[in-house]
């Protein structure tokens, strides 16, 4: 195969990377949490599958797993090393309804809630953890794929494996809004207020992740300390809002004086603490979304 990456839709080679395309992508995504960087990391491996003589390869869709899953640790890896970072896409799409009202039923609503809280779960895995669980237990890749990828033999990727599950099964999974998650989500909001630091810690778990949503992309902060003290600077956002339920989980959206959108928040509450924050201040992505009626 030639080195060009632009497909060519009469190559067989092209064809069967677009076959395999979609099942990438959501392997990729799962691993990293981000459609963007998934799609990044599919097209590298397309490019790298360009450069590679294809009558080498026994096993197109194992090839493309091993690439694709390599691209994804040296990702995750990498931002083990450097945390704090900007990232294009790490949100789903928020679904918002009135917090008083009925739960949505939308089933896609719920499956993104889903996949909100499971993505809070997986950042608690290292990268190889993260990367065995996703390809074995979400995608049945077996055990000696998985291996090739990690550079580990069969027997220590089932222990890997194994770990990292039973840390999936020991973290308790946020499900739909209770009244526990909302009770520890209005004393995180009374805290930021109030100016209370110490009050914010209480409520935040020590690796809380927090996404803001900007017009030029998505900035991850990580740990309580952090978020905290952006709680404090942010507490004006907090003075005037309505409680809403964003895909499912206890969120609010904050008003401007003029009754504009300033910002959607969202909350993934774990064992008792504020695990997740989700914040959308993009007003392009605020504009789009069907908002409850600003506060009087």
């Amino acid at each position: 195969m030639s080195d060009t990456s632009p497909m060519d839709p009469t190559d067989p080679v092209s064809k069967a990377f677009q076959d395999q395309r979609e099942r990438l992508v959501a392997i990729a995504n799962r691993m990293l949490g981000s459609k963007a960087d998934a799609e990044d990391a599919v097209q590298e491996a397309w490019l790298r599958l360009s450069r590679q003589d294809t009558a080498e390869i026994d096993n197109l869709a194992g090839w493309l797993t091993t690439v694709v899953g390599r691209i994804s640790l040296d990702v995750l890896r990498s931002r083990t090393a450097r945390p704090e970072a900007t990232y294009d896409d790490t949100l789903p799409e928020l679904v918002v309804a009135v917090a008083d009202g009925p739960a949505p039923e939308d089933e896609a609503a719920l499956a993104d809630s889903v996949g909100l809280a499971l993505l809070v779960v997986l950042e608690s895995l290292g990268p190889t953890e993260r990367l065995a669980f996703v390809l074995h237990d979400l995608f049945a890749v077996p055990f000696q794929e998985i291996g090739q990828i990690l550079g580990k033999s069969t027997a220590a990727t089932k222990m890997l494996t194994s770990r990292a599950r039973r840390k999936v099964r020991t973290t308790e999974r946020p499900t739909a809004a209770g009244r526990e998650q909302h009770d520890v989500v209005r004393a995180f909001l009374a805290a930021a207020r109030r100016g209370d630091f110490e009050g914010l810690l209480r409520v935040l778990d020590p690796e809380v992740r927090l996404t803001v949503d900007t017009p030029d992309g998505v900035v991850v902060t990580l740990g309580a300390t952090k978020v905290a003290a952006g709680a404090q600077l942010g507490a004006a956002a907090a003075a005037r809002g309505t409680a809403v339920l964003v895909n499912g989980l206890p969120g609010m959206v904050a008003w401007r004086e003029d009754g504009a959108p300033m910002s959607v928040m969202a909350f993934t509450v774990v064992a008792g603490r504020i695990a997740g924050i989700a914040i959308v201040i993009d007003p392009a992505k605020l504009a789009a979304m069907d908002l409850p009626d600003a506060v009087g």
